[in-house]
């Protein structure tokens, strides 16, 4: 059943998360079309039910509210502001919601062209992994115009549970990147802690049983423990390359903003030593598993 009176909408990029948020909103009654560049991902979301587009200029074309999910900042540039990007289809008056985690500049450039078009450009970035997604429980932290929010508010709450709009444009973009700064500082620090707890010939676990009730705790450590490190499985919910991607974004904004990234320039250089050591494409969780083999 449809939760507003919303036509089509549309959703380019069906990778890990989008597929999963395209597959919701269409599960919700949305008039959804989809494209993705790669063709077998759009032929196997056409054999779930979905409609899919032959083109990303097919989508803009069409939707009234066009969300995208994409891996990196050049390619939310390349889809919105190529020469056959999104705004060079989209009618004034549709609302672009991106959902990619990028810097608040390109943000801020993708919305300046976009406004420049009568287009309504959001950044509105998860978190919350791909169980998250599936689940409709994300985090969405959102930059840009107020009013534009409010419309496409019952299509965010499909997706997430925390919809938080946070001022002008670009200010979603900053909120993620703060969150990713501590995933990545806490991960570090997880892993540096049970490295040394295998070290002194301690069991993980019990240790993990009695942080769980500690101030030590945190939402990291249960994931990365119980869903991955304890499985001895790091295919990827959120791959360490683009872990290392956010936290590159988010050290530079925070020293732009006038403070010193200390803890989070330390965990860029350990995770560029795991990426170096082939862990890029390992869950993020990873990086506990490379520090006590580096320490063995």
């Amino acid at each position: 059943m449809r939760m507003t009176k919303i036509g089509k909408v549309g959703f380019i990029g069906l990778g890990t998360m989008g597929w999963r948020m395209a597959t919701r909103l269409r599960e919700a009654g949305y008039d959804l079309l989809a494209y993705n560049r790669t063709l077998a991902k759009r032929e196997l979301f056409a054999a779930e039910g979905g409609q899919v587009a032959n083109s990303g200029a097919e989508v803009s074309r069409q939707a009234e509210v066009l969300f995208s999910s994409l891996s990196m900042p050049k390619d939310v540039e390349e889809v919105y502001l190529g020469g056959d990007g999104i705004l060079a289809h989209v009618q004034p008056g549709t609302i672009c919601v991106d959902l990619t985690t990028v810097g608040l500049d390109t943000s801020r450039k993708v919305y300046k062209e976009a406004t420049e078009r009568g287009v309504s450009y959001l950044d509105a970035p998860v978190s919350g992994g791909p169980e998250g997604a599936e689940a409709g429980t994300l985090t969405i932290m959102v930059g840009g115009d107020k009013k534009a929010f409010e419309q496409v508010q019952p299509l965010l709450s499909v997706l997430g549970k925390n919809v938080q709009h946070l001022g002008e444009s670009g200010l979603g973009s900053a909120a993620k990147l703060f969150n990713q700064y501590l995933v990545a500082v806490h991960s570090l620090a997880a892993a540096e802690v049970m490295a040394g707890a295998a070290k002194l010939g301690m069991d993980q676990k019990q240790l993990y049983n009695l942080l769980r009730t500690s101030y030590g705790y945190s939402k990291m450590l249960e994931r990365h423990l119980e869903q991955f490190v304890f499985m001895d499985n790091f295919e990827p919910g959120g791959a360490m390359k683009y872990l290392l991607k956010d936290l590159r974004l988010s050290n530079r904004l925070i020293a732009e903003a006038g403070v010193e990234p200390g803890s989070g320039k330390v965990a860029e250089k350990v995770l560029e030593s795991a990426l170096n050591d082939g862990w890029g494409e390992k869950d993020m969780s990873g990086i506990i598993r490379w520090v006590e083999e580096k320490w063995k």
